[in-house]
């Protein structure tokens, strides 16, 4: 377990390299779970749900509560409050404990832990982290966003440089086709598309891998705002303007598209 501190969550360099040892300890859990199928069940929405989604959350919600229990927290595979309790908080951690289940199933590794905090609508600081592939972005506001791939030195990302005559490089979802990204697809200019689980899409924006993200279907807030806040804080100075808000009534986002077409 990451060691207590006492005070406050803040969004400094150390909270944010306190965030990563929990999105790596959560990703310890559930690689644990890897390498066996085990009992899959289904929620209410017709997804996947696995021993592993449970041990991650076990985790987090563990550490989170020991590193401030005054910091509510929302996670996919927790008790979510009413809206009428949320529409009070100014903060909030938001949660997926193992995004990209089906890409879990699968033995592919493209699955990730999200982690990102939340203060008044906007991710502060977050944490994407694929245990499988040990790859991890983690960015926070005026600190910029980074890239952790295996042994190599941390590297700062600063987004997608733009679109050029070659037309731009799309990242899509492997596991949701959509037939409005198709028609979407149409009106760009679109040199290669890539397929990717969870939310390693928007690294790959964020490093450059890629120029745009279009998803044109249902996500909840959860599956996006680590990814999100990695995004926005991609930039040589200052923050990205992006689409997506959170604490919403429902916690659904509307379609968006990340990037630069």
């Amino acid at each position: 377990m990451v060691s207590d501190a006492a005070g406050a969550v803040s969004v400094t360099a150390e909270a944010l390299e306190r965030l990563c040892a929990v999105a790596r300890e959560a990703g310890a859990a559930a690689m644990r779970h890897y390498a066996e199928q085990g009992v899959v069940e289904l929620k209410a929405d017709r997804s996947p749900l696995t021993a592993a989604d449970r041990a991650s959350h076990a985790v987090i919600s563990d550490a989170l509560a020991t590193w401030d229990p005054r910091v509510p927290m929302v996670s996919e595979e927790g008790e979510i409050a009413p809206y009428e309790t949320r529409r009070t908080w100014s903060r909030f951690w938001l949660v997926d404990p193992l995004d990209g289940t089906k890409e879990f199933l699968q033995r592919n590794g493209e699955f990730t832990v999200n982690i990102a905090l939340v203060e008044v609508g906007a991710p502060v600081l977050g944490v994407v982290y694929a245990p499988a592939l040990d790859v991890l972005y983690a960015a926070g506001a005026g600190l910029g966003a980074w890239k952790h791939a295996r042994d190599a030195a941390a590297r700062r990302l600063f987004g997608p440089s733009g679109a050029d005559g070659r037309g731009l490089v799309v990242v899509e979802s492997r596991s949701h086709p959509s037939p409005a990204l198709e028609e979407y697809l149409k009106t760009v200019r679109v040199a290669r598309r890539v397929q990717v689980g969870s939310s390693l899409k928007f690294g790959l924006v964020a490093e450059g891998s890629a120029d745009l993200y279009p998803r044109l279907g249902p996500t909840m807030e959860w599956d996006v705002a680590a990814g999100d806040c990695v995004w926005r804080d991609a930039a040589r100075t200052g923050r990205r303007a992006s689409p997506l808000t959170y604490n919403k009534p429902d916690l659904r986002n509307s379609d968006f598209v990340i990037g630069s077409s």
